[in-house]
């Protein structure tokens, strides 16, 4: 599947993005002002102002509706719930190339708060991933205790784990070590 730089930046920003509340988890990374204003800067989201208490608000309300893009059970239901963000956010698509990286779409319209912005590019993003035809890509982590979204970009869409070297390796050795007792048992 070939993807463009621009839409992978927006795919790795709303996985991190719904990560920051895991399905299941009690913890929420976006906790404050300044967690949101650390997810901007580590993120580079560019063309945004000072953050407030109301942009974390409608930031986390993005959040939750993205998590239900990965949650959706077929692409009507998926596309349904992107054109909604998508069309909420105001959409202006501008082509632009700026900070080092070459021309590419910025969907969002200039001075756009911060949860239009992520509305409006990582829904795109998550647009042209249904668009290929290619929904069952979305996809949350099959550890038991994870529940973290992730984008299977793998070839044979085979990806089970949000990360094969902590959830993925923890379950093989998990299952390796119960083969073990079980054998000697």
């Amino acid at each position: 599947m070939l993807i463009p730089h621009d839409t992978r930046i927006a795919l790795d920003t709303v996985v991190d993005l719904v990560n920051t509340a895991p399905e299941g988890a009690e913890a929420d990374e976006l906790k404050d002002v300044s967690s949101l204003s650390e997810f901007v800067r580590s993120h580079n989201v560019s063309d945004v102002g000072d953050l407030s208490e109301a942009d974390l608000a409608t930031v986390r309300d993005v959040r939750g509706r993205f998590a239900e893009v990965f949650a959706a059970p077929d692409p009507r239901t998926a596309a349904e719930l992107i054109n909604q963000l998508v069309a909420g956010a105001g959409t202006t698509p501008q082509l632009t190339n700026h900070d080092g990286y070459d021309w590419h779409v910025h969907y969002f319209a200039p001075g756009a708060s911060v949860a239009d912005h992520l509305a409006a590019d990582c829904g795109m993003a998550l647009a042209f991933i249904v668009v290929a035809g290619e929904q069952e890509r979305l996809r949350r982590c099959e550890a038991p205790d994870c529940g973290r979204a992730f984008v299977d970009l793998s070839r044979n869409r085979s990806r089970r784990y949000c990360d094969s070297r902590t959830c993925g390796n923890r379950l093989h050795v998990a299952a390796y070590r119960a083969r073990r007792r079980e054998a000697a048992g």
